[in-house]
This record gives C-alpha cells, sequence and structure tokens, in this order.
C-alpha cells in the first residue's frame, strides 16, 4: 500500500510540475531545468517519507516519472 500512495502522490506533483512549466512558457530552458529539478526533489523526498527506503524511493521515483512521460508523450502523438 505504501508504494500505491507514494506513486500517487508523485504523479500529483508530475501533474503540478507541467502546470507550472505551463505557466512558465515563456522562461527560459535553464530555469526550467532548475524548476524539474526542485520537483524531483520534492518527489524524493515525499516518497522517502512514505516509503523509508532509499533503494524503493528511487525506483518508485523513476516508475512515475516514466508513467507520467509515457502518458504526456501519448497525449502529444494524439494531439489533444
Amino acid at each position: 500500500m505504501k508504494i500505491y500512495t507514494a506513486l500517487l502522490l508523485q504523479l500529483m506533483i508530475w501533474s503540478g510540475y507541467t502546470f507550472i512549466e505551463w505557466l512558465s512558457k515563456y522562461d527560459q530552458p535553464v530555469y526550467k531545468i532548475m524548476m524539474f529539478f526542485v520537483f524531483f526533489y520534492i518527489a524524493v523526498i515525499i516518497g522517502n517519507n512514505i516509503m523509508k527506503s532509499v533503494k524503493k524511493t528511487f525506483f518508485i521515483t523513476a516508475l512515475s516519472l516514466t508513467l507520467y512521460g509515457s502518458f504526456q508523450f501519448t497525449m502529444a502523438l494524439i494531439g489533444v
């Protein structure tokens, strides 16, 4: 159940990242990269608070980022 909770919270974090990135569409790419690392750090911290294991935390974070990235890629292909 901890894995599922961490995964859902991290997917919410990536959704927030996408929303903030959309709001800052005129920013320079350097600032978007820095913002990504801030959200990545937040996702890892929240995942580690739930999982209590660094190894599992990084696995779940990579999984959530992959799932969310593939969803974004699929929606871009469809044209939504």
